[in-house]
């Protein structure tokens, strides 16, 4: 008999999250898509967030955006990440696999000591949002899937 661990449910909703995740990006950045795959891509090269090897088109950040195509890299969800938290648009997720999503790259970002830690990081309109996924993404992170 096989059981699932407890953190199954979380990270299944990060992987459908993660396409939504980009897709605030992509409506909410300024510009057009190309020019935002350049700024996500430059931004995880220089935050070291990721090391992107080459400069998506905006045609594939498009089509990482949508859930029935190709998933995001993690480098792009966790780009993604970094630069929605810091708009002064105040965007939230959409809904439950988004918040795991940013959660869990919110952690994946940071190198916090514990979960408060990581709540008290958190811009003050995300906390509310992001608590619960905050914290089963913290139980993921100790149970060893941030890897």
């Amino acid at each position: 008999m096989t059981t699932t661990m407890p953190q199954d449910g979380f990270y299944a909703k990060v992987r459908r999250g993660l396409p939504d995740l980009v897709a605030q990006w992509l409506t909410l950045g300024q510009g057009d898509a190309d020019r935002l795959a350049l700024l996500l891509a430059e931004t995880a090269r220089v935050t070291r967030i990721g090391l992107p090897e080459e400069t998506p088109s905006g045609e594939t950040l498009a089509a990482w955006s949508r859930s029935d195509d190709e998933e995001p890299p993690l480098w792009a969800a966790r780009t993604a990440t970094f630069l929605l938290v810091q708009m002064p648009a105040r965007p939230v997720p959409a809904s439950d696999d988004e918040a795991c999503a940013w959660a869990y790259c919110w952690l994946r970002n940071r190198d916090v000591e514990s979960v408060e830690a990581a709540e008290q990081a958190l811009p003050e309109h995300l906390r509310e949002p992001l608590a619960a996924p905050l914290r089963a993404a913290w139980t993921d992170l100790k149970g060893l899937r941030l890897v």
